[in-house]
């Protein structure tokens, strides 16, 4: 399945929403990323055939095996890249914002490096 940004946005707030505690339901994932419930709907139909979230008899949202491997992926994106903006002074709002742009275009091989500059950075100051 070809996912797209917007896809991986969706798997992203299913994971986050997930590790609360509490089930996940379409409308949570609308609210959290401020789409319509139509919207959520349809996009949730799609991860449905594509095999990466399951609804469960009592409408909440799981993600699969393969769909929790890509919202893990995603996520160690945005809080690397969120973390490296906070660390050059770049406000929380607006790191978590530009993290957000650019988790899903990054290749592996800058994202990795990127990884291990924050890891270093982080070593430096503990």
């Amino acid at each position: 399945m070809k996912l797209y940004e917007s896809g991986e946005d969706y798997l992203e707030a299913i994971l986050r929403l997930s590790r609360t505690g509490v089930s996940v339901r379409s409308v949570d994932v609308a609210a959290e990323l401020g789409f319509s419930k139509p919207s959520v709907s349809v996009a949730m139909k799609h991860l449905r055939a594509g095999g990466l979230v399951v609804t469960e008899a009592d409408g909440s949202l799981k993600l699969t095996p393969e769909g929790l491997a890509i919202a893990e992926r995603v996520w160690e994106r945005h809080s690397v890249l969120t973390s490296l903006f906070a660390r050059l002074g770049v406000s929380p709002e607006v790191a978590r914002a530009d993290a957000c742009k650019i988790e899903h275009d990054l290749s592996e091989e800058t994202f990795e490096k990127i990884k291990a500059f924050v890891a270093t950075m982080e070593q430096a100051t503990d």
